[in-house]
């Protein structure tokens, strides 16, 4: 009896032998019509046991994705990847290497320096600051004349000794003498038709003014004493000589500048000396002087002998103070410029000297300051002027100042007006 449905027909087990499990040949007929594909890149599969009939099992061959095509995958270089699955085959060529964005580049170098310089500068200012000796209080000086156009500046070198050693004011020829009096005093006027230097020979006869003591607050009334114009600074210091410079000329003083002796030397070394020429050889021994003529650098110790020297002079302080402009000319011109101020090796150490030995008033700015040495360049640039106060006579071995001369140069620099006052 045949169990089986109706067109099934033959033995069981040839039927199971002509094409797996139910099929009428070896093969399906569309397996014989259709070859057997391998995709490119995937291994060879093994004619062993087909794990693909397992349930759940993906071997990731049966997908008909086409391994190492572009659209296969976003490999490097059109490929799928860096590994036989869909990476360049060895030896392939890479594609070319993108240029470098060398706008990109300039810009962030910019960038970048911008804000070096930036920080240099921010903790150059701070740094510089915090060695101004903020000292002189003007706010002390006491029926002061109105103030004109531009700028009035008076700069004072002091015979001060301090924290020098023994050994240093013997080689600067100093003396050791307490205290200290001041060795030279100047108007600088910065205005719009070109700075003014104007020397205050220290033996000028002027009147002593009523004053409040800088230290004690008491008021001192004016007895019309007449004195040389160092002993006021001598008496109550620097607020005492703004004033008295003051009452005598007219001229509102705006800011006060002093150095000593230490530092100005100092100054001069950190440059490397400064070019000046002599035009007649000289000597004093009181000052240490001994000068040959012609064109030679000074160090600090000859600096301070030349700007110092009187007594080998015919003219004795009006041709020191005239010695004194020409160096302070020469030294603000050597130090400004590029090769000092781009070169931190020679503008810190520079800076350094002159600031820890500078007292200057409460208001003054490292911005006022700087402007001041920049017009002390400015008086040998050619639009600058330098002159003695004008002289008329002396008394009592004391100079005393021409009047009607005072007033008119007093007048042009109130207005801001050239100079054509002539000094001695």
């Amino acid at each position: 009896m045949n169990d089986w449905p109706d067109g099934w027909t033959g033995d069981r087990r040839e039927r199971s032998n002509r094409y797996g499990r139910g099929s009428a040949g070896a093969q399906p007929e569309g397996a014989r019509a259709m070859p057997h594909v391998q995709p490119r890149g995937v291994p060879q599969q093994s004619q062993g046991y087909d794990r693909g009939h397992e349930p759940g099992y993906d071997s990731g061959y049966n997908t008909g994705q086409v391994y190492g095509s572009p659209a296969g995958g976003g490999g490097r270089d059109g490929y799928g990847g860096r590994d036989g699955y869909g990476g360049p085959p060895p030896g392939a060529p890479r594609g070319p290497r993108q240029a470098p964005d060398w706008r990109r580049r300039i810009k962030v170098g910019a960038l970048t320096l911008v804000v070096v310089v930036l920080a240099v500068s921010i903790g150059t200012y701070f740094w510089a600051d915090g060695k101004l000796k903020r000292e002189v209080d003007l706010s002390k000086v006491i029926e002061r004349p109105e103030s004109g156009d531009g700028t009035n500046y008076l700069i004072v070198g002091s015979d001060s000794r301090e924290g020098m050693s023994a050994e240093e004011k013997k080689k600067l020829h100093t003396g050791s003498a307490e205290g200290k009096r001041t060795d030279s005093m100047m108007i600088l006027h910065d205005g719009s038709n070109g700075p003014t230097l104007i020397s205050l020979p220290r033996d000028s006869n002027v009147t002593i003014p009523s004053f409040v003591g800088s230290e004690s607050g008491k008021t001192f009334p004016s007895t019309g004493r007449q004195t040389k114009l160092n002993a006021a600074y001598a008496e109550d210091g620097p607020e005492l000589l703004v004033r008295t410079v003051e009452f005598n000329t007219g001229l509102h003083i705006d800011h006060y500048v002093e150095i000593g002796f230490a530092g100005f030397a100092n100054i001069v070394d950190a440059i490397g000396g400064v070019e000046l020429d002599i035009p007649k050889a000289f000597k004093d021994k009181k000052s240490g002087a001994d000068f040959q003529a012609g064109t030679q650098t000074l160090d600090g110790e000859q600096a301070l002998a030349f700007v110092r020297t009187r007594y080998a002079f015919a003219n004795s302080d009006l041709d020191r103070t005239k010695n004194q402009q020409k160096f302070l000319a020469a030294l603000a011109a050597q130090t400004a410029t590029p090769g000092t101020i781009l070169n931190p090796f020679a503008f810190y150490p520079t800076m350094g000297a002159g600031l820890d030995t500078l007292i200057v008033d409460k208001d003054m700015s490292l911005w006022s300051l700087g402007q001041m040495f920049f017009a002390m360049k400015g008086v040998t640039g050619g639009d600058g002027t330098s002159m003695n106060m004008p002289i008329s006579g002396s008394v009592g071995g004391n100079l005393l100042w021409d009047k009607a001369k005072v007033k008119e140069l007093v007048n042009q620099l109130n207005n801001d007006e050239k100079v054509t006052v002539s000094g001695n």
